[in-house]
């Protein structure tokens, strides 16, 4: 096989209103964030996002069990850090760091201790809940097919924790999966094909050229192609879904593969990616979908658990804990697609959630730090740039000083999701489906073909697929789109 570069976005997808924002001038407003400009008595500096994550990891193992959570503050671009011990002494170190300090009546532990009795009493196909740090409060979210005996039991559990502990919101669509993101990746099984997005290119603990994608993705279907119908050229290494995350390391089949570490944002223009970098409630993020393009947002909870409905076991439920939720819409094949920063931060991989980019929703993201420690890989080009990357990789392992998860807490509730195995987030996508493309979500079901969630996005498939076709540049997308499942 010819020695070949692959590209890691979606290509000749329209950027959307996003890339006014992400490309070049965005990054003059956040030029001046590195300076140390005191914030009245607060002397808080103004931080780039992602130095604010960084911070964040810090201040957590510097201020232990009085450490409640924090989030930036986009506005005045500024780290808001929870402290629940009133001893001056630790008001003053984080006030030091740079923060702004903020007193709150909720521990982390105790939020944490809130996720454990959801999971126990209201573990339900079609709900989640995350720690939010602005509020200190766990948010317990609802779809729409959440209703009658079960909302009844989901609102009596939400009551019972307190008004001052956990809050209820209900959300449009149904939560599923949704199978692309980058560039639009491609896999035959038995009942048809399946869709997803490529997420990041890595380098794998072997040194070999691989990339990340959905771990629901990685469960439907082992050989990847990057054309409809077109040969495998890349094979799962290690997939988890559902259960503790939503990630597949996939490695090329050509060693030589040459993986670029970008992610193409459509017409032309790629962003370059230099680290894994930790979420951070308040941070703006964009997310590139080989189905929808190029969208922006905002990280809204870490450690989110989310309860899909089962499709393989119709009164079951598939729950993936650890997840980071936010406001960035998202339709039926962005499944595995890239969340990263402006400047360049690799922050999660597309799994699934509610709504789309028409109406909006929820959507959640594996964080790239995570998967990045659990597999070995290390960010970067499949081989030559990696050893930078590496890096950030360790940066992961800055993710995990982020911590998000811990702050959020809500990790542990995310047990339960280990429990559950949402494995078919993507099939939340696939709800989306009703996104349109998703059309096929009604094949989706269809979809059976094994990749069950891809299923549904089926039709997704279709429709993406011409959009992921141009993107992808494999082209592929369009054929046969009809009949791809898209996660």
């Amino acid at each position: 096989m010819p020695k070949r570069k692959v590209a890691i976005a979606v290509g000749g997808v329209a950027a959307l209103g996003a890339a006014a924002l992400l490309l070049p001038n965005a990054n003059a407003s956040q030029d001046r964030n590195g300076q140390n400009a005191a914030s009245g008595a607060t002397g808080a500096k103004t931080l780039k996002s992602a130095d604010a994550s960084n911070l964040a990891g810090q201040l957590q193992k510097i201020l232990g069990d009085a450490f409640a959570g924090s989030y930036y503050d986009g506005g005045k671009q500024q780290l808001v850090v929870n402290v629940v011990d009133g001893d001056d002494n630790v008001i003053v170190q984080a006030k030091k760091a740079g923060a702004v300090v903020r007193e709150v009546d909720n521990s982390l532990g105790e939020l944490r201790q809130a996720a454990k009795t959801l999971k126990t009493r209201a573990t339900i196909p079609g709900t989640s809940w995350a720690v939010d740090p602005r509020t200190d409060k766990v948010l317990v979210t609802a779809d729409s097919t959440v209703t009658g005996a079960k909302w009844d039991r989901l609102q009596s559990t939400v009551r019972g924790l307190g008004a001052d502990m956990a809050t209820l919101k209900k959300s449009a669509g149904s939560f599923k999966t949704f199978v692309s993101g980058g560039d639009a990746i491609f896999s035959q099984v038995q009942g048809g094909n399946v869709r997803c997005s490529l997420g990041f290119n890595v380098t794998a603990s072997d040194g070999s050229p691989a990339f990340l994608t959905a771990g629901h993705c990685g469960v439907a279907a082992k050989d990847w192609s990057d054309s409809q119908n077109g040969q495998p050229i890349a094979t799962v290494d290690q997939a988890t879904f559902p259960g503790n995350g939503d990630f597949s390391l996939v490695k090329y089949n050509d060693p030589n593969t040459q993986a670029p570490s970008e992610v193409n944002v459509g017409n032309g223009q790629t962003v370059q990616i230099k680290q894994a970098a930790d979420a951070t409630v308040g941070q703006a993020v964009f997310r590139m979908g080989s189905t929808t393009g190029l969208h922006d947002g905002k990280v809204t909870g870490l450690d989110a658990t989310v309860n899909f409905q089962s499709e393989t076991d119709p009164g079951g439920v598939d729950t993936v804990t650890g997840l980071i939720q936010t406001d960035v819409c998202a339709e039926a094949g962005d499944s595995g697609g890239s969340l990263f920063t402006q400047d360049g931060g690799a922050v999660g991989l597309t799994s699934g959630g509610s709504g789309d980019c028409t109406s909006g929703g929820e959507t959640f993201f594996q964080p790239v730090t995570a998967a990045l420690q659990a597999t070995g890989a290390t960010l970067g080009d499949g081989g030559a740039g990696a050893g930078d990357q590496a890096g950030a990789g360790d940066q992961a392992g800055a993710g995990d000083q982020a911590g998000a998860g811990d702050q959020a807490g809500a990790g542990d509730q995310a047990g339960a999701g280990d429990q559950s195995g949402a494995a078919d987030p993507s099939a939340s996508a696939g709800g989306q489906a009703g996104a349109g493309d998703q059309s096929g979500a009604g094949e989706q079901a269809g979809a059976g073909d094994g990749s069950g969630a891809g299923g549904d996005q089926i039709g997704g498939g279709a429709d993406p697929s011409g959009a992921a076709g141009d993107q992808s540049g494999s082209g592929a997308a369009d054929d046969g789109s009809s009949q791809t499942d898209t996660h």
